[in-house]
This record gives structure tokens, C-alpha cells and sequence, in this order.
């Protein structure tokens, strides 16, 4: 299919044969409700979650297990609630993602609040890259809309889906917030951003199992973790300002926190800092644990003599 060479954008009209047609009356449901009150949209995505859960089993059981094992104080019951929970988080991530695509900017600042957004603006003013760190939690392209206003021309990271018609759409909300898009194993395109003062978005709270993995502890459980941001930020002599995002309790929107830039980092010690990266991320899942992306298997390609805890899945 024909795609712009500066955006990688295909045309939605390519997406014709009859295999998407099924997904294209979920497209067309999808924009009509995001017209709904955000509130009946939440229950709505809640319920869809449960259902898209109690569908797909296998992933209900790898939010299970990684919740079992990163809260092991929670008792059968909780952990179910627990799990529970997360499949209706996830539910309505759906919603968010066509928030990202259609709402209006007045909505998306209606719902989204920013604190301690200095903390990235101000080093960009004196001429510093940044790199937004954050993590696998909701809302990212909803809340990136918001934050483009005030950090414009933010270089994001993407790795291609494989359905290439919810791969075009979900390019085209990250584009509202992000741009350029960076391929995910492009390092050396997010270091030539950083180093001409520019700022990019990054996440290494997933499985990584390439040259410079470590096992370091997520919860005090060992996980294969990428040390890549300590190279990064030193290549692009940039600061690492944390950045997290959750839904707020109440159902009134979203709160996006930017923190100011770690000190002392990057360090010598690339596994020492993923290690800080990972207790920082762990400090923020515990305030909104159902939110965070527990289907990932985040405990696989571990070497022995440590299990497969997915092996039966």
C-alpha cells in the first residue's frame, strides 16, 4: 500500500477489502460514542473490558500471574478484584485511544491536568534535550495531546502492530501528540533529536532479553530489563525527566505528573540505573495498580535455574 514517506501514513481508504469490515463498524460505534459523556464512556469501556477478558483468556491469566507476583500481601480474593479491575482499566483504554483521535482540544483540556510541566519546559529553554521517561500506563496519546502544547515537536518511539488498519489509526493518535515517530530499535534517531535540544518520549518497563539486559528486580522479583536509557541520555547529553500519567479516582479526567530531571544521572553503572528506573515505576503502579499494563509478560526469557512462572499458560 502507498504510505507518505514523511509520516508512514497509508490511507484509510486503502483498508476497503471485506476482512476489515468488521473492524470498520467497530471503528464507526467507537466515534459515535466518543460523543457520549466521559463518565457513561467509562462504564461502557469497564464493561468491554470484562467482556474482552472473560474472551481472552490466556491474557487474563498473564495479568494474574504478574499480579500474584508483584503483590503477594493480597489474599485470593483481592487479587481477583485485582485482576478484575485491570480488564476494565484496559477496557477503556479503548475509548481513549478514540478520545486521542477525535475529541476536541477543548475536551482533551477539560479532561487532562498537567503538574509540574516547568519541569520539562525549562530545560528545553536552556538548550537541553529531555527524555520523557515514563511507562506502559493509560491514556499516553489522550494526554500527549495536552502536553504537545506546551512541548511541541516531541520525538516518539513506535513499534509497527501487526492488524495494519488499528496500526494506521494508532499511528495517527500518536502523531497528534508525537512527531516524529521513531521505529523502536532506531536509537540512533532519538540521540540525534536529544542532542540538538529537542525533547522524546521513552519506556523500558517491558521484557527485554537483547545485548545490555539485565535481571534486576520489578517488585523484588527478577525481570529481564533494558539498561538502554543510561547510553541514550549520555549519547544524547540529555536529562531524564519522569513523567506519569493515571486516571483519576473519581471519573473527572486524567492527571499527568512530570517530575524535575533525575540527579545523577546517567551514572557508571547502566544496571544501577535501570534498577532505580524500575523502583521509581514501581512507587507510581502502587498508587493506580489496576491502570498499569499487567498482560505483558513482563517476567519472561528469564535463564535458569529461575521458572517459567508463564509455562502453563
Amino acid at each position: 500500500m502507498p504510505a507518505s514517506q514523511e509520516t508512514d501514513l497509508t490511507p484509510l481508504y486503502c483498508f476497503w477489502q471485506p476482512r476489515f469490515w468488521p473492524l470498520w463498524i467497530a471503528i464507526g460505534a467507537l466515534r459515535l460514542m466518543i460523543m457520549l459523556p466521559f463518565r457513561l464512556q467509562l462504564l461502557i469501556g469497564r464493561l468491554l473490558g470484562r467482556l474482552l477478558f472473560a474472551v481472552a483468556p490466556k491474557r487474563r491469566q498473564i495479568a494474574a500471574i504478574n499480579l500474584r507476583i508483584c503483590f503477594p500481601e493480597l489474599d485470593a480474593k483481592a487479587l481477583r478484584r485485582l485482576v478484575r479491575a485491570h480488564g476494565a482499566s484496559l477496557g477503556f483504554s479503548v475509548f481513549e485511544i478514540g478520545l486521542a483521535l477525535w475529541a476536541s482540544d477543548a475536551r482533551i483540556k477539560e479532561l487532562v491536568t498537567l503538574e509540574g510541566i516547568d519541569n520539562a519546559t525549562k530545560p528545553l529553554e536552556q538548550g537541553h534535550g529531555i527524555i520523557i521517561l515514563s511507562g506502559h500506563f493509560p491514556a499516553i496519546e489522550l494526554i500527549g495531546r495536552l502536553i504537545a502544547k506546551s512541548i511541541p515537536d516531541t520525538g516518539g518511539m513506535y513499534r509497527p502492530l501487526k492488524n495494519p488498519l488499528i496500526d494506521q489509526l494508532l499511528r495517527r493518535a500518536r502523531t497528534k501528540s508525537s512527531s516524529p515517530l521513531i521505529p523502536k530499535d532506531n536509537v540512533r534517531q532519538m540521540i540525534r533529536l536529544l542532542r540538538k535540544g529537542m525533547p522524546a518520549w521513552y519506556a523500558s518497563d517491558q521484557s527485554y532479553d537483547r545485548a545490555g539486559a539485565e535481571l534486576l528486580p520489578f517488585f523484588g522479583e527478577p525481570a529481564m530489563t533494558n539498561t538502554a536509557l543510561t547510553s541514550i541520555a549520555r549519547a544524547g547529553k540529555a536529562l531524564v525527566v519522569p513523567m506519569f500519567p493515571y486516571r483519576l479516582a473519581d471519573g473527572s479526567g486524567y492527571k499527568c505528573i512530570f517530575l524535575p530531571a533525575l540527579e545523577n544521572f546517567p551514572s557508571d553503572n547502566p544496571g544501577a540505573d535501570a534498577a532505580r528506573v524500575n523502583l521509581l515505576l514501581e512507587e507510581w503502579i502502587r498508587t493506580a495498580p489496576e491502570q498499569y499494563y499487567w498482560v505483558h509478560r513482563r517476567f519472561k526469557n528469564r535463564p535458569e535455574p529461575l521458572v517459567d512462572v508463564y509455562r502453563d499458560i
